[in-house]
């Protein structure tokens, strides 16, 4: 009886979903762990089938410093984001591009559903500038978007799945590495989707960052600009920034998700209590 009882709680949401755009950025322990990785793909292309348009943003981050290290070159990170010479965004290129990508791509296909990858470069879809650290450091091509061309994602995702790499180039064709939530955000905001979910390692946004029983289950927009500009510090920041421009952009709702649980996706979408979380607009 449990699981009809479950298939009748997602059957408001399946409803309430149909036929709208869901962007999910997929990292962390969900893209490192075989079981999650396999859980995950089953997850994107169920989301397909009952009628929703998800769009998957992918970041590589440990993929990348895997193949730094094996290479000897450095690594080195400011504020959280990668100090990227040109040789380091060639190797970021090929990692996320060439391998992450195309191995998601893959994984979706198994799972009986076809995907394209897609990066920042393929239909101008990110345009970017450089930017620096907070503090004013020089972290090198390190990208800042600066405009999203939705065409080539709409145009793919009538009939396949978009995969996309944080990847994208500025109008000299000089490349950028893009942080991933940034992407996401950004890429939800111009597609005017109905829902972003980041998955991440950590059970949601805490209060304290130091106890996982502190999630805050759901915010507005307004709290989560009070909470960015005083006490929330590392790599939530960049994730809840994203959810509030696309909040501000249109976005009905964004959900931060603990990536460690199982078919976390569909426990967040298609359940009364959620398992993370979510972000609204302010009242």
């Amino acid at each position: 009886m449990r699981d009809i009882s479950t298939l009748l709680e997602a059957l408001p949401y399946i409803r309430e979903f149909h036929g709208r755009t869901v962007v999910i950025k997929y990292g962390g322990a969900a893209m490192t762990d075989p079981k999650l990785e396999e859980d995950f793909a089953r997850d994107i292309v169920l989301l397909k089938y009952v009628g929703m348009n998800p769009v998957i943003v992918h970041g590589g981050g440990p993929a990348i410093t895997s193949l730094m290290n094996r290479l000897g070159k450095e690594v080195e990170f400011v504020d959280g984001l990668r100090v990227s010479d040109a040789d380091t965004v060639e190797l970021a290129k090929m990692v996320l591009v060439g391998k992450v990508n195309k191995e998601i791509v893959l994984r979706l296909g198994r799972q009986g559903q076809p995907a394209v990858g897609l990066s920042g470069d393929d239909g101008a879809l990110f345009r970017c500038k450089r930017r620096a650290a907070p503090d004013g450091t020089d972290i090198g091509f390190v990208g800042e978007i600066d405009r999203v061309d939705t065409g080539v994602v709409e145009h793919v995702a009538e009939d396949y799945i978009p995969v996309i790499a944080s990847v994208g180039a500025d109008r000299e064709g000089n490349s950028y590495n893009i942080n991933a939530d940034e992407a996401a955000g950004a890429l939800a905001r111009a597609l005017k989707a109905y829902k972003l979910v980041f998955l991440t390692d950590v059970a949601g946004w805490l209060d304290d960052p130091a106890s996982e029983d502190s999630l805050i289950r759901e915010a507005d927009a307004d709290r989560v600009e009070k909470a960015i500009e005083g006490e929330v510090t590392g790599g939530m920041v960049p994730k809840l920034r994203a959810c509030v421009d696309a909040i501000h952009g249109g976005v009905s709702a964004a959900h931060i998700v603990d990536g460690r649980v199982p078919h976390s996706v569909l426990l967040e979408l298609f359940t009364d209590e959620g398992i993370g979380t979510k972000i609204t607009p302010a009242a």
